[in-house]
């Protein structure tokens, strides 16, 4: 009958079903068909709940995470399809869960949606969150591209194409909402915005998917003027938007992609064929999530909270070259000679800091790398002459805590034609050639000034002040620094929609106790009948206002409340005390983990852009709990 299948036809399929399920437990994949418990014999039994098996670059990242399920014999991996369905795919993990998996790794439809069950499954099992991170820190990993960063490289590529005399700019995004299209966004709007002569002039939604994006660019071209360059948020769109062009009959508009996949109309054959001008590899995060998904289930210590993968650009120059984006610097080194690094400190401004430098110094010791320690004593100057003399000593590998984020251009430049890899610890960098650094170690400094934010919505919602308005006066860190511009930006953004927030004074004290206590001296001369809130971008500032504080009649922690950022034990003593009533955590314990991933490159492996630290926030109440355990 037209229009339906013909039973040979049924037969054929039921077939190809049987099959199929047949070699998934072969590659040590099991299909997800009832609630029953696994056999004991599984010893570690892994879940993977996929947004949709429809878009290209996750039918890559499943592939990718089965390929090396196979790596562990004692691995098994079940997957379920939400079909973009969130409500489905809320469905599909307590699916998982109950079917026995010791381990769930999700890529989410939606992050707000899916927030709730994971924080569920994150109570009983550890959680790897892919491509798409949930809201809060309720899971054990997330493994990501940085988005942000791939919107300013697609940005940069539009201005390397249009130069000085500029164009106009068509954008195709994702889905509308999800943070990947949004970070992109982001990113090259910001990189567009350093060029007045480039302007973005249309954007369209097409869903990741060839068809909407070829549908939706027909309809614009039809009505439009033609722009110079479209970059779209994954290469399936760009292909869509290529071939209605080539219906439109319009050959002169170049096109930029990102995805960087192998295979029939993947972004690499699209780059070879000259559809493409440039594509931006995104990796999956599979092979991470499976490789780090043995080491939780291990027990090994030293798990990150965050990595954000490296992106790398492919060119028609570029497409057939080895891609290791370390190539410059691979050079064959005896096992028998110890690592040589060196690291330039910030200086020893605070508590903190002080802890760091015991933390390098003891995981360098330990890990047999011998270490050349230079103190920039808060000198940007004395830090890149530290950075020029491990040049000179030929070091194998230089690390540093950058004390502001511009003007290292320069002396890494120099590293780089030395053949000295670079790696940040504790603080980034704004340069626009991210070659010159292999990787970050550190804290999410955005997120801890809007868990401080967080926090205190919450706080004052149980402690309202008499008129409903709160006045929050804010003590910076260092001017220029990735710490004070990040906490300033995320507390400041959290609270925007609650206008009731008001900070009424923001004044730097550089992450100076004796700083801290002599600015807010000078604040409550002038503001002490107004001041319901401070917050301090770390300890010591919060510290040293608190003398200030007593000294003007007033009680911390009561008559002003106070939330910080490290928590050092000095903090939890004040909080033990009531004169403190939150700190969020920014660990100075960096030291294993920047000797790992030392070992790491010196093995061979891939380094991620970002390695993001495991962290807290602890309100008064928990501290007189928690401080006996506190190693700093």
């Amino acid at each position: 009958m037209k229009g339906y299948p013909q039973p040979s036809f049924i037969l054929i399929a039921l077939g190809i079903m049987v099959v199929s399920v047949f070699l998934l437990w072969f590659v040590n994949i099991l299909p997800l068909t009832s609630y029953q418990k696994v056999d004991q014999e599984v010893g570690k039994l892994i879940g993977l709940s996929q947004a949709n098996l429809s878009e290209p670059w996750r039918i890559s990242m499943t592939e990718e995470i089965t390929q090396q399920a196979k790596q562990y014999p004692d691995m098994r991996v079940v997957i379920t399809d939400a079909v973009d369905s969130s409500e489905r795919q809320v469905d599909d993990v307590r699916r998982l869960l109950a079917y026995g998996i010791d381990l769930l790794i999700i890529s989410p439809t939606d992050s707000q949606v899916l927030t709730p069950v994971v924080t569920e499954a994150y109570k009983t099992i550890p959680v790897i969150v892919l491509d798409r991170a949930v809201e809060g820190y309720d899971y054990t990993l997330y493994i990501g591209p940085d988005n942000q960063l791939i919107g300013r490289e697609t940005g940069r590529s539009v201005s390397e194409l249009l130069g000085k005399s500029g164009g106009t700019v068509w954008e195709i995004q994702g889905r509308a909402g999800s943070p990947p299209t949004i970070d992109r966004s982001t990113g090259l709007r910001q990189e567009i915005e350093r060029h007045p002569g480039i302007r973005l002039t249309k954007t369209v939604t097409a869903d990741w998917l060839r068809d909407q994006a070829e549908d939706a660019l027909s309809a614009l071209l039809a009505k439009s003027p033609i722009p110079d360059v479209i970059v779209s948020q994954n290469d399936a769109m760009a292909y869509g938007a290529i071939l209605a062009t080539k219906k439109a009959g319009i050959s002169n508009i170049k096109f930029i992609g990102v995805d960087g996949l192998e295979g029939a109309n993947g972004g690499l054959e699209l780059v070879r064929k000259g559809l493409l001008t440039a594509t931006f590899i995104c990796p999956t995060g599979g092979k991470e999530a499976v490789n780090y998904a043995w080491d939780i289930l291990e027990k090994k210590p030293g798990i990150p909270k965050k990595i954000y993968l490296r992106t790398r650009k492919i060119t028609a120059e570029t497409v057939n070259t080895n891609v290791d984006p370390y190539a410059s610097f691979r050079h064959p080194r005896s096992n028998k000679e110890p690592i040589r690094l060196g690291f330039a400190q910030v200086g020893s401004e605070s508590r903190w800091r002080l802890t760091n430098t015991k933390s390098i110094k003891d995981a360098a010791r330990d890990a047999g790398i011998e270490l050349i320690f230079i103190d920039g004593q808060q000198k940007q100057e004395k830090q890149i002459e530290a950075i020029r003399s491990f040049i000179r000593q030929k070091v194998d590998i230089i690390a540093f805590s950058p004390i502001v984020e511009s003007g290292w251009e320069p002396v890494l430049q120099e590293a780089k034609e030395a053949g000295i890899p670079v790696i940040l610890s504790d603080r980034e960098v704004d340069i626009k050639d991210d070659s010159l650094w292999a990787t970050f170690i550190g804290s999410d400094f955005l997120e801890e000034g809007r868990r401080a934010a967080r926090w205190l919505l919450s706080y004052m919602q149980q402690h309202p002040t008499p008129d409903g308005i709160i006045n929050i006066v804010e003590l910076q860190g260092t001017v220029g620094s990735a710490p004070a511009l990040d906490r300033k930006r995320g507390f400041e953004t959290t609270l925007a929609a609650h206008k009731e927030y008001r900070i009424i004074r923001s004044e730097i004290a550089n992450f100076y106790f004796d700083q801290g206590r002599d600015v807010m001296k000078r604040i409550l001369e002038t503001e002490q009948n107004r001041i319901d809130v401070l917050f301090a971008h770390n300890d010591d500032m919060a510290l040293g206002a608190i003398q200030s504080i007593e000294a003007a009649g007033l009680n911390p922690g009561k008559d002003i409340v106070i939330v910080s950022v490290d928590a050092v034990k000095e903090a939890f003593q004040a909080m033990i005390a009531g004169k403190l009533n939150c700190t969020v955590e920014c660990t100075p314990l960096l030291g294993p983990q920047l000797m790992k991933v030392i070992q790491d490159y010196f093995d061979g492996k891939e380094l991620p852009t970002r390695i993001i630290t495991s962290e807290e926030v602890f309100p008064a109440e928990v501290a007189r709990a928690v401080l006996p355990k506190r190693r700093y």
